[in-house]
């Protein structure tokens, strides 16, 4: 169950990036018919590459969901440089075609909503995964779940706060993205060395 459990971790980490992928292509689709022709048709091939770049990613982590561990440590590099590659895209796009605020917002609200949605079903999973373990590991690991739903509120709330301003550069609104994505990869990374350490 531990190693399913930590392949579920990896999993559930691509699957938010692919989600926030999802939301930012979503965005920028709703809004691209009101750009003038010319426009629309440069942000029509930007908007082609970015979900190129989602697909490859997609299919990366579909072609890894059945692998070991081991094989996902070495993948997730590939798939953070590919993350990394898809998130200057989107800021280049808004730079270029996103420049009125609305879009920025959003973007950012689907994204977020995104986000949040992984940060509370890592949570519940990881609760029903720490249901098959010996009670002093699973006290360890509701500890965790605990901690994710406290960051995953803290988050909203930031998400909120941003929202509301409503005249936040894209700059601070990707920061807080950021900020709450490094949480959320901080507690997954946690639940993998606590079932981790299951095993011994």
């Amino acid at each position: 169950m531990s190693a399913e459990s930590s392949i579920h971790l990896y999993l559930s980490w691509a699957k938010e990036r692919i989600d926030e992928m999802d939301a930012a292509l979503t965005a920028f689709a709703i809004k691209i018919t009101g750009l003038e022709a010319d426009l629309r048709s440069k942000a029509d091939k930007a908007l082609t590459e970015l979900e190129k770049k989602r697909d490859a990613f997609q299919h990366l982590v579909t072609a890894q969901a059945e692998a070991g561990e081991t094989a996902w440590i070495n993948t997730k590099a590939t798939l953070e440089a590919d993350w990394k590659d898809f998130e200057t895209g989107v800021k280049k796009y808004i730079e270029t075609f996103g420049k009125k605020i609305e879009q920025q917002q959003s973007a950012f609200a689907l994204q977020s909503a995104a986000q949040l949605k992984a940060w509370h079903e890592s949570a519940n999973a990881l609760a029903d995964a720490a249901k098959d373990f010996k009670a002093e590991r699973r006290d360890e690991i509701e500890a965790i779940v605990k901690r994710m739903k406290s960051d995953a509120e803290a988050a909203e709330k930031t998400f909120k706060k941003l929202a509301v301003a409503g005249n936040e550069s894209w700059s601070a609104l990707t920061a807080a993205l950021d900020e709450t994505r490094t949480a959320f990869d901080r507690a997954n990374q946690a639940a993998r060395e606590a079932f981790r350490r299951t095993t011994v």
